[in-house]
């Protein structure tokens, strides 16, 4: 069997079609949470791209009040989620389903309030697993013990944990407000690994004064942890964000589409062909996206990609010396 089905990089597609012999579909949702960068624990700009929205621009707001425990919010839950699957209706998709957690920081609040969404999204029908989109400083052993917990009590459900590192390079992270070190993450990334919960890191490609070697760096860097997934995401500009003010005032520089299909397919060769690959570009709300323009089209993006892979005969871990896994 082709694991890759047909790509030259294993997919997120290719994973769950080998796993769970089907196509399953994310669900982005918002669990009116905030953020230590937001709420002033240790900032209250956001990071330098974030926008307003958290990063979940696309995401459904799953409860409309505060937080609160009620089994009438635990019903409202329950009803958004099945609304947001509801929109594949018409659409010939299956019925297999991600419930991702995407917007803001999403186990940075209360243990019952964090149980209660986790269990109402897991005893959805339909719905295999849940993605929860976090920070590395917002794992401490609370929520490990929760995640253990879901762990054991749903044998026939996965539960991940996307984790925003962005960039190995202190530097950057200091520019972009990241708010933690390089060790906070390795120290996540290792206690996640200890009790068994797969981790999908997010990398940005293109951040201001990374150049391509730097990029490259954080790469093999992932390369040599083999976290279960990644998610290369293109460098967005939007409305409202303080990354809009360094690009307007012409501080930033936001690679064409060319430029940035070069970078990406380098990436994808340096990576280990073991870790699943969830995202090749990313997406803006096009009411708030300010760059690069040529975004917008994010199939012809997805073509170009895979025509310059075909033609360069570029494949996942093509420029990789296979290195032994290294668990920081």
């Amino acid at each position: 069997m082709d694991k890759w089905h047909g790509k030259p990089y294993y997919s997120l597609d290719a994973y769950c079609k080998n796993t769970y012999r089907r196509k399953l579909y994310k669900i982005a949702l918002n669990a009116q949470m905030t953020c230590p960068n937001r709420d002033g624990l240790l900032d209250t700009r956001g990071c330098l791209f974030c926008s307003a929205g958290g990063s979940g621009e696309f995401a459904s707001d799953i409860l409309p009040g505060d937080l609160s425990f009620s089994e009438d919010n635990s019903n409202g839950i329950r009803k958004q989620l099945a609304e947001g699957i509801s929109r594949f209706g018409n659409k010939n998709t299956g019925d297999g389903f991600i419930a991702y957690f995407q917007a803001y920081t999403n186990t940075y609040g209360p243990i019952p309030y964090l149980n209660l969404l986790y269990h109402a999204a897991l005893d959805t029908e339909n719905v295999h697993g849940i993605s929860i989109a976090t920070r590395p400083d917002c794992l401490g052993a609370p929520v490990l013990g929760l995640l253990t917990e879901l762990k054991r009590d749903y044998p026939d459900r996965f539960i991940w944990i996307e984790l925003g590192l962005q960039t190995i390079h202190e530097q950057t992270a200091k520019y972009i407000r990241r708010g933690y070190p390089l060790k906070v993450f390795e120290k996540a990334f290792r206690e996640l690994s200890d009790i068994g919960i797969p981790v999908i890191v997010h990398v940005i490609l293109g951040l201001p004064g990374e150049d391509l070697p730097m990029q490259l760096e954080t790469i093999k860097y992932l390369s040599r942890l083999q976290p279960f997934g990644v998610k290369l995401q293109l460098l967005h500009v939007l409305k409202g964000t303080d990354l809009e003010k360094e690009y307007l005032s012409g501080k930033v520089y936001i690679p064409t589409k060319e430029e940035y299909l070069d970078t990406l397919i380098l990436c994808i060769e340096n990576l280990h062909p073991d870790i699943v690959i969830h995202r090749v570009t990313g997406d803006g709300r096009g009411s708030d996206l300010i760059a690069p323009d040529w975004s917008r089209n994010k199939k012809d993006v997805l073509n170009s990609l895979h025509h310059l892979l075909k033609l360069r005969g570029a494949r996942q871990g093509d420029r990789l010396k296979i290195p032994e896994r290294n668990t920081p």
